[in-house]
């Protein structure tokens, strides 16, 4: 397989959702490997492109996945002598700068792999967020699917239910009905999702809801359930017009939520003061690093 460069590395990893750090030289004194503006692209499993290899590349490698462990977006400046900490003989001086963005913790699940589903894993598929699409027709799930969507294949789709994390947002648009409901009342059993969404007619809607209760569901539980799905004010029956519906809900719950989480009272985070830049740039001898910020 082809070694990505580091401008395909942050479009791999921005596709898949997953955590990254840029790692780029923005100071670079004396005999160094590589020069100002170098960069490379790590993520928990491997890294792209180069800084200049050896003991430099490995501890700066090494920051880097303990930054992504903290699983926050944040940027951190490193000065590194080469001689005293990365016993290298060329013996020059480098700033590093860390630039962490962390990975979505978002899950959507999707049980059944028909039209609407597919359309649907389209749009997902330029947003930030984990996708699992889950069928029991090995024949319906796509051959390719995008970097962020993964395929599980199961007899008993239900089986899957108590492995999915707390919080995900689930859509059930199954071939069988009959499926759908017990999906739905596994799920409701032991609610803990943060959006179960049913595709089906107002009639489905109310046949579910009644079933549901008859079995004991509390009813603010059974009132969760999103069924029929998506925004009503999105109209159109075509699979990427129902899609396009399903997923405009999916994003303006989620946003709803985030602000409900982050709280009237949030302390927004102000950044790095230039004050503060200007030190983490600057050499132990107090030398300014080879660096040039327009003020």
């Amino acid at each position: 397989m082809q070694k990505l460069t580091w401008t395909q590395a942050i479009e791999r990893c921005n596709q898949t959702a997953k955590a990254y750090v840029i790692a780029t030289v923005i100071g670079a004194q004396g005999s160094t490997p590589r020069d100002t503006s170098s960069k490379m692209v790590i993520d928990a499993q491997q890294s792209y492109d180069t800084i200049g290899g050896g003991q430099l590349e490995y501890l700066i490698i090494q920051e880097a996945r303990k930054l992504m462990l903290k699983n926050e977006t944040c940027q951190v400046f490193r000065p590194l002598p080469l001689a005293a900490e990365a016993a290298q003989c060329c013996g020059g001086f480098v700033t590093v700068l860390l630039e962490c963005f962390a990975a979505s913790e978002r899950q959507i699940v999707l049980f059944g792999a028909g039209h609407v589903s597919q359309a649907l894993i389209q749009i997902l598929s330029g947003l930030p967020c984990q996708v699992t699409l889950v069928d029991n027709r090995p024949e319906q799930i796509p051959a390719e699917l995008p970097a962020n969507c993964q395929s599980v294949c199961i007899d008993s789709p239900q089986e899957i239910i108590a492995t999915l994390p707390d919080n995900s947002s689930i859509v059930v648009f199954t071939h069988d009905h009959q499926l759908d409901y017990s999906l739905i009342k596994t799920m409701l059993d032991k609610p803990r999702f943060s959006y179960v969404g049913l595709i089906g007619s107002d009639t489905k809607a109310k046949r579910f809801k009644k079933r549901l209760a008859s079995e004991h569901i509390q009813p603010e539980v059974i009132d969760s359930l999103y069924c029929p799905i998506g925004l009503p004010e999105l109209k159109g029956k075509l699979p990427m017009e129902v899609a396009l519906s399903i997923a405009a809900q999916l994003q303006s719950l989620f946003y709803q939520e985030q602000a409900k989480s982050t709280g009237a009272n949030h302390k927004k985070r102000k950044g790095t003061s230039w004050r503060e830049i200007k030190q983490a740039i600057s050499l132990s001898d107090g030398t300014p690093a080879n660096v040039y910020i327009d003020e």
